[in-house]
């Protein structure tokens, strides 16, 4: 039976956590020119980084050259020439040689599992053509025993103009396997023939609210299926084994390390809680992960943290996901105004506003964190009038709110950010994605709110970066160049796509490390390079703030830490 856990939490784990850092300061100071290590110091430290540009993260003290490890915990951070004196034969020292140490990367989302199974999955979100995405399809089906699922692929329609694939593409392809392959954004999905007949759907299937059944001429579901109504599918899909889902955590957990991430923010559901906890019990995860699980499910999650508190540094547990509408590129955001390219449609709200309300009433009431998605303009004004109600009647208190996404704001609700103290959950990647065939859909005016990195901060809004893998890759240099530069991928924006909405370098840093942090709760342990913080940590080979902004993609990642363990380096 697997070992259950009362880690410390809340005010406990933060004096333990004070304590240890009292204790290792004294023994080490900071290292500064103007305040030496003392004489006597101490072996524990295990690792060293000197001749390094240190960005911490702390306003008093942002830069420094060195940083020392003790333990998990960082121990000093300042300069190499005092720390050098000072340090036991026993520490590993690593000469940076100018190259960048920031504190270890948060993404604020993803589905890290989902991200996990779709490495070794069939690859589809650079397609170009139909014909290539039937030719991935055939060649990862040759592969497979007869009867595997296919899924995952990440798929995108745009790339070939924009039309819908359906499952007349690759039924003669896939005769012996079930097909469910999603689009990138996980909003819609095709199914092949095989998969239909597995989950019982035919023509006279009945449609979802929240959803949609795409259908042909002839009334037959060509394969798409939208939001609520992919549940109609994925009900036959075989649960995988547990050894299945844990070498997928350890693929995903490998896979961001080589990435520079330290931390998650799982938005995911309860049957990936176990997954966690198994690694958690076995002392193997490299990834700090904070799970989020369905917002309906608030009781349970009450009862839980009730029973077993909220968890440790390693796995947490407290955050309540819930979807107000679908995407953009499935045209199912729910819009003000109808989409450019569709003049009879507004999208549609997957959670009716009544009963996402009484949702977050009771689950507010127990003191869970809400963390919303939604993308189109009404949905974001929606649920920040949602927000503005469970407010006025419960009172002030620090919720950190999240609205997931947050990618299409109407000018009238930046400032309403701030003044509800919601986050802005946002995935920067998105913006040089997305914006290649945006302005088609939504048209150039509002265009201008997309992304809004720049109008969110001036407002005063707590702004924290994460990916959506597998959405988007779980590349935080990735993230950054985007949100400095907004270049779209396809290079038809060199100054930018919606330039004003640009941020600087130090701030995009900022969203993917201590705003993340606060998003979860966390900023007392992590997020921050500083004496008795843990020790997670990045270095890369160059400083990203010296170098022009559209080679920021182009920095590597030398060293990922995770507790003061080297969790991935760099040949």
């Amino acid at each position: 039976m697997a070992h259950r856990f009362r880690p410390l939490t809340g005010a406990a784990a933060r004096i333990a956590l004070a304590l240890r850092a009292v204790a290792v300061a004294t023994l080490l100071s900071a290292c500064a020119p103007d305040q030496p290590m003392p004489a006597d110091p101490s072996p524990a430290i295990t690792l060293a980084i000197v001749n390094a540009r240190v960005w911490t993260g702390d306003a008093a003290r942002p830069w420094a050259d060195a940083i020392a490890v003790a333990g998990d915990t960082i121990a000093a951070v300042g300069s190499s020439a005092e720390l050098r004196k000072r340090l036991p034969s026993s520490a590993r020292v690593i000469d940076a040689k100018g190259g960048m140490v920031t504190p270890g990367f948060i993404d604020a989302h993803v589905h890290f599992l989902t991200g996990g199974f779709a490495l070794a999955s069939v690859q589809l979100r650079d397609a170009a053509t139909p014909e290539e995405f039937v030719q991935r399809i055939a060649a990862h089906a040759r592969a497979l025993p007869a009867g595997t699922w296919i899924q995952n692929g990440d798929w995108d329609h745009e790339n070939w103009g924009g039309e819908l694939p359906t499952r007349a593409w690759i039924d003669s392809v896939t005769p012996e396997h079930p097909v469910w392959i999603n689009r990138l954004d996980g909003h819609m999905a095709l199914a092949n023939s095989a998969a239909l007949r597995a989950a019982g759907v035919t023509a006279s299937a009945t449609d979802v609210a929240g959803g949609e059944i795409v259908r042909d001429a002839r009334g037959e579901p060509t394969g798409v299926f939208k939001d609520n109504a992919m549940g109609l599918v994925e009900r036959a899909i075989p649960a995988p084994s547990d050894a299945e889902l844990d070498r997928a955590l350890d693929a995903a957990m490998a896979y961001v390390a080589a990435r520079g991430v330290t931390a998650v923010h799982h938005m995911g559901f309860w049957d990936d809680l176990p997954v966690f906890q198994r690694a958690r019990d076995a002392n193997t995860m490299r990834t700090r992960i904070y799970a989020a699980v369905p917002l309906a499910t608030h009781e349970r999650l009450a009862a839980h943290v009730a029973e077993r508190g909220r968890g440790d540094a390693w796995f947490r547990v407290g955050l309540l996901k819930a979807f107000v509408d679908g995407s953009l590129g499935s045209h199912t955001a729910a819009m003000l105004e109808p989409f450019t390219d569709a003049p009879g449609d507004t999208g549609f709200f997957v959670t009716d506003p009544d009963t996402m309300l009484a949702r977050m009433r009771a689950a507010d009431a127990a003191g869970l964190q809400l963390a919303i998605h939604a993308i189109g303009d009404r949905a974001i004004r929606t649920q920040l009038d949602l927000f503005a109600r469970v407010l006025a009647e419960h009172g002030p208190r620090d919720r950190r709110w999240r609205i997931e996404h947050a990618q299409h704001i109407h000018p009238n609700d930046f400032a309403r950010f701030a003044e509800l103290g919601v986050v802005a959950s946002m995935q920067p990647y998105h913006a040089i994605d997305d914006g290649r065939w945006a302005e088609k859909v939504i048209g150039a005016e509002r265009a201008k709110g997309t992304y809004a990195f720049r109008s969110l901060l001036d407002a005063g809004a707590e702004v924290a970066f994460g990916s959506d893998w597998f959405v988007a890759p779980p590349t935080p240099l990735e993230g950054i160049y985007a949100a400095v530069t907004r270049r779209t991928l396809d290079d038809a924006n060199p100054g930018g796509w919606v330039p004003e909405q640009r941020i600087t370098v130090e701030e995009a840093l900022r969203a993917y490390t201590q705003a993340a942090a606060r998003a979860g709760f966390a900023e007392a342990e992590t997020g921050v390079l500083a004496t008795g913080r843990l020790a997670d940590l990045v270095l890369l080979d160059r400083d990203l703030t010296r170098i022009p902004a559209e080679t920021l993609r182009d920095a590597r990642v030398l060293l990922t830490v995770v507790g003061g363990r080297v969790v991935h380096e760099a040949p």
